[in-house]
């Protein structure tokens, strides 16, 4: 597999009805308006598709999934978790997601297709009320989020170029 690049998904998942639950799905919306991405790599709104997600997840060899984690910290505050610490995020818990995506991960090593996955996550503000707008703190930290995505996308393989005419709202360096 040397010289062929690791397949890479953005994943943002998330009930974008529940204010900043949404926060994933929010994150890849901005990254496909400001960014153009290498060939090696897809983005993709997983909302709450839970199951439905097996075969982008085994169709990858590296998953970067953004989504709200409930960490305990300040609302705003962005995490990267791995392993065990994946279920702090919001869609690998079975409350308002269809399936725990842990277990969407495991079903995929089963076959013999488990991507390696990281999550970049933000604690929440508000997951609870219904809106289709994040809460204005957690829309002013999407920029944060978006940065620690692009570094992991970097550190990976894949490559993040802003799109002409969205310096100031594409946040971080041509990758």
């Amino acid at each position: 597999m040397s010289g062929t690049p690791r397949k890479i998904l953005i994943l943002g998942v998330g009930n974008i009805l529940y204010t900043d639950e949404g926060v994933g799905v929010r994150a890849v919306e901005r990254l496909l308006e400001t960014y153009d991405f290498s060939d090696n790599v897809t983005l993709m709104d997983g909302g709450n598709l839970g199951m439905k997600l097996m075969q982008p997840l085994m169709d990858c060899d590296y998953c970067i999934v953004l989504d709200a984690v409930l960490g305990g910290d300040a609302p705003g505050t962005v995490y990267r978790l791995t392993g065990e610490d994946l279920r702090k995020s919001l869609a690998f818990k079975d409350s308002m997601h269809q399936s725990d995506l842990v277990d969407t991960l495991i079903y995929c090593e089963l076959i013999g297709k488990r991507p390696e996955a990281v999550v970049i996550g933000m604690e929440p503000l508000d997951f609870q009320n219904m809106s289709i707008e994040l809460s204005p703190a957690i829309a002013d930290r999407i920029p944060a989020m978006i940065d620690i995505a692009l570094a992991e996308l970097a550190d990976v393989g894949g490559v993040a170029t802003p799109k002409k005419g969205e310096g100031e709202k594409a946040r971080g360096e041509t990758l």
